[in-house]
């Protein structure tokens, strides 16, 4: 049964949008008048001149990851693959991903294979794509998914670990700011506001920090426009070629920031590069994929030259061993796969080991990072301190 994307107007007059699956648009249009609805337009998912064509909201991790493992245990169950498709549709109470499954199904029922219709959907990761092709060719669907369901799984609890150990740190230092620009604004203006009425000279501490602390209260709009133009300017460098490559050089040369993004991305190519391989992909367009994956466009660019070698015979681990941008360990393990033949389940556990290695390297990262902003914090709120009690001692030993 095919979908139409469908426009209405509902008894109160507003707008509703959405997918319904029916033998024809006419059937649509009823089903849209028995909720008393006005029919606006109503078109098929296939049609190419539908005003609806576009792509579809991407499902967020959480969302691929349960999607994923649905697919995988209803068609291990052996329920047939449009019947799975439409009852994943049901069982989300997401709108998007309602729709997006619905239009997945639709091009199924026309013929097409399962990646295939993915990849007209355009909202799903090459990765999930190629994975799923190659299990359609293997024959091994619910296998492959199954897969892909701990794949997709692991990295959204990856995400989610590194998430959560975040939000203390960020929490400190949002507190730790709202802290000194209280002291800065409203405390030592009154303070200090005394000794500027005496002809006694006050130290140099606490010129600075009234200085600032003048700033801060008679210029604080001028500092947010600043602050927001720096910002909007480093936003839009950012989001051009030039500047992520600028910017992941950069990356790639700050020793502690170098480290982490190696990491991560050695980890995210391996797992990406494990599953393919292991789900039958070729070797040459899993590394692609895998470069595509990778964040650093250093990187990326490393591994497409290393996928081209291994096209012209190279070995991969050859490859790789060239570059500074994979650990050795990584490395050797890929070699070793290579020479005994057991690449998928060596790159399966280059991903585990890199993935529990940059897990710990945050985790020591952010442990280390509370107390220094404990540090931090101390020592603006000292010097503050010292900027006030100065001038008071100066003025005990004067009339002393």
């Amino acid at each position: 049964m095919p979908a139409y994307h469908y426009k209405a107007l509902d008894d109160q007059g507003a707008v509703q949008k959405g997918l319904l699956e029916g033998d024809s648009a006419r059937q649509i249009r009823q089903q849209l008048r028995d909720k008393q609805w006005t029919p606006v337009d109503v078109s098929a998912v296939n049609d190419k001149h539908s005003k609806h064509k576009s792509r579809y909201k991407k499902p967020s991790a959480y969302e691929l990851a349960l999607l994923t493992r649905q697919l995988s245990v209803l068609l291990a169950a052996g329920i047939p693959l449009e019947e799975t498709l439409a009852a994943v549709a049901k069982q989300s109470p997401k709108t998007h991903i309602k729709s997006l499954m619905l239009a997945v199904r639709a091009h199924v029922l026309e013929g097409l294979s399962l990646a295939r219709s993915l990849q007209q959907a355009a909202s799903f990761p090459p990765l999930y794509i190629a994975t799923i092709a190659a299990g359609e060719k293997s024959g091994h669907l619910d296998l492959i998914l199954n897969q892909l369901a701990d794949y997709t799984e692991n990295r959204f609890a990856l995400q989610k670990k590194i998430q959560g150990a975040m939000v203390y740190p960020i929490v400190l230092m949002v507190m730790a700011l709202a802290v000194i620009m209280g002291l800065m604004s409203f405390v030592v203006p009154k303070i200090v506001k005394v000794f500027e009425q005496s002809e006694q000279a006050l130290p140099l501490i606490t010129q600075i920090v009234l200085s600032l602390s003048n700033l801060i209260t008679q210029w604080w709009w001028l500092m947010l426009i600043v602050l927001a133009s720096i910002s909007l300017l480093f936003y839009r460098f950012a989001q051009t070629q030039a500047g992520k490559l600028t910017l992941d050089s950069l990356v790639l040369r700050l020793p502690i920031l170098a480290r982490l993004s190696k990491g991560l991305n050695a980890a995210r190519f391996a797992s990406t590069l494990a599953i393919l391989v292991r789900s039958g992909v070729p070797l040459i367009e899993a590394l692609h994929i895998g470069a595509a994956v990778t964040t650093n466009l250093h990187i990326q660019r490393n591994i497409i030259t290393a996928a081209d070698r291994v096209t012209e015979g190279a070995s991969l681990s050859s490859q790789l061993e060239k570059s500074s941008y994979f650990p050795p360990m990584m490395v050797q393990m890929i070699k070793s796969g290579e020479n005994s033949g057991e690449l998928e389940n060596m790159l399966s556990r280059a991903a585990n080991m890199q993935e529990a290695e940059a897990t710990n390297f945050i985790s020591t990262l952010l442990s280390l990072l509370e107390p220094l902003m404990l540090v931090l914090m101390g020592v603006v709120v000292m010097i503050i301190v010292m900027a006030v009690m100065l001038p008071i001692v100066n003025m005990n030993d004067l009339a002393g």
